[in-house]
């Protein structure tokens, strides 16, 4: 049975997971509203193995939130992740972030929307359907009242992230189910990282990037 750790750092929740063939044997996070990333990441990594009698050697692979997302958090998960593969020989395993936030909605047939605030009115965004297949690529964009009014109007759409809440104010479509306040978590990436693992989905350590979407602006 693998042991898959899984570290999400694209927003200020420092998130740590461990899945097993089970699904999510353990979690730690800390979901404030500043960056503790650098300070908490490699404390979470240990503690969360000794609290389950595992060692680092107990690893199969590490799976990443790969973005997109702060700058600064997804480095700092992306060198965590790629230094523990390197010193492990053991495989990297890339998540997309939208996906893994689009997966805590729960029993749903309706379209789902993850947005990830990104500053101002802009949000990252992109579609999926209820079995959470992506239909519409990734996308950094400026929201407006009808700016996803075609996928409204052919039925309900859950709305879900830390960027729902600015989007809230300016729609007022029936269709929209709003679920604000919330930010990607490694418990999503869980089921995602088994199911790579298991076919051998993983990328090259050495080359692996995070996908930033955007530049990086120093503010």
């Amino acid at each position: 049975m693998p042991n898959i750790l899984c570290l999400e750092t694209s927003s200020t929740n420092c998130s740590v997971a461990i899945a097993t063939n089970d699904g999510v044997l353990a979690i730690k996070e800390d979901k404030n509203n500043n960056y503790s990333h650098a300070e908490k990441l490699h404390v979470f990594i240990d503690e969360i193995l000794k609290e389950n009698n595992l060692k680092i050697t107990d690893l199969d692979a590490v799976a990443i939130s790969k973005g997109p997302g702060s700058y600064t958090g997804l480095r700092i998960g992306v060198s965590a992740a790629k230094g523990l593969c390197f010193s492990l020989e053991i495989p990297l395993i890339s998540i997309s972030t939208l996906k893994s936030l689009a997966r805590q909605v729960k029993d749903s047939d309706a379209l789902v929307i993850p947005l990830l605030d990104a500053r101002r009115m802009e949000v990252y965004s992109a579609v999926f359907n209820a079995e959470f297949e992506q239909i519409r690529e990734t996308r950094a964009e400026i929201l407006e009242a009808e700016i996803y009014a075609e996928y409204l109007e052919k039925g309900k759409v859950v709305f879900i992230g830390s960027g729902v809440a600015k989007f809230q104010t300016i729609c007022q479509h029936p269709n929209a189910i709003f679920v604000p306040d919330t930010l990607p978590s490694a418990k999503e990436m869980c089921n995602s990282a088994i199911e790579k693992y298991k076919i051998s989905d993983t990328v090259d350590v050495a080359y692996f990037e995070p996908y930033y979407l955007k530049d990086f602006k120093a503010g």
